[in-house]
């Protein structure tokens, strides 16, 4: 566990493998910390750095006031890999975690070789869905809106036949600090990355799974065709495919490394 200073807010770190590595960089969802990427890490490499955090306003780290832009996300993220001096990584985002990496890309190409991103957009939901979600977060908490935020995050195999484990995600879910996950929703409200991405020029492949509730097969595909990456549907998964399908998402990035000659 490390805690560091960027921005002017701590953030909580975990930073594993050989620090001459390619580093694997994971930017979490909405709801989420840096646990939710614990069931893919032993289905990949060892000979890769694993760069994990959680992002602000959820997890360990710092929750300063909001509303936040995805800009404050990005300039986190960025002055974490400069702190660890980190470049040329791969950044495996993970719903609004896929807008910061793109974001990342478009601001400081130097930082970013490659992108996996998954269950995500260069634009997420309609602006009217975000403002009801963060006036009942308001109104009754993350508790109130854990059950459908569940049904999209979980395929109905996983809801009904993993319910330990599902207790332990809704637990993750609902002390997330309700200021951090508003101020996260009000930044994915008014993320608008089509101009930015469709200019992104590097290796890409966007991943779904294909039950997922929150951003469905067809609109990571359009995100794929406006980055001109790669395009990969999980069969069975929702929208954590790290959590319900691990193996398949490990070997998923194993073959992008490979295929760009990331790795050996």
């Amino acid at each position: 566990m490390k805690a560091i200073e960027v921005n002017g807010l701590i953030l909580h770190v975990e930073d594993q493998g050989p620090r001459d590595a390619l580093p694997l960089v994971f930017s979490n969802s909405l709801g989420t910390d840096l646990r939710v990427w614990a069931p893919l890490l032993p289905h990949l490499p060892n000979d890769l750095r694993l760069i994990r955090y959680d992002k602000r306003g959820h997890g360990l780290s710092d929750c300063p006031d909001g509303p936040y832009v995805i800009t404050d996300h990005r300039d986190d993220l960025i002055c974490l890999l400069d702190e660890l001096a980190v470049k040329n990584a791969v950044i495996v985002g993970l719903s609004v975690g896929g807008l910061i990496a793109q974001s990342v890309a478009a601001a400081r190409p130097d930082l970013v070789r490659g992108l996996v991103l998954c269950d995500t957009a260069h634009k997420i939901g309609p602006r009217e869905n975000w403002e009801m979600r963060i006036a009942a977060v308001k109104k009754g908490g993350i508790t109130a809106l854990s059950e459908a935020i569940l049904e999209r995050w979980f395929s109905q195999d996983f809801r009904e036949n993993r319910k330990k484990e599902l207790a332990l995600w809704r637990t993750m879910l609902t002390h997330t600090p309700a200021e951090g996950y508003v101020g996260t929703c009000a930044a994915i409200r008014d993320a608008d990355l089509t101009q930015s991405s469709g200019a992104l020029a590097l290796p890409t492949v966007c991943v779904v799974g294909s039950e997922d509730g929150a951003t469905p097969p067809e609109l990571v595909k359009s995100t794929a065709e406006l980055i001109g990456g790669g395009f990969v549907e999980i069969e069975g998964a929702g929208h954590l495919p790290c959590v319900e399908s691990p193996k398949a998402l490990a070997r998923i990035i194993k073959t992008f490394l490979q295929e760009n000659r990331f790795v050996d």
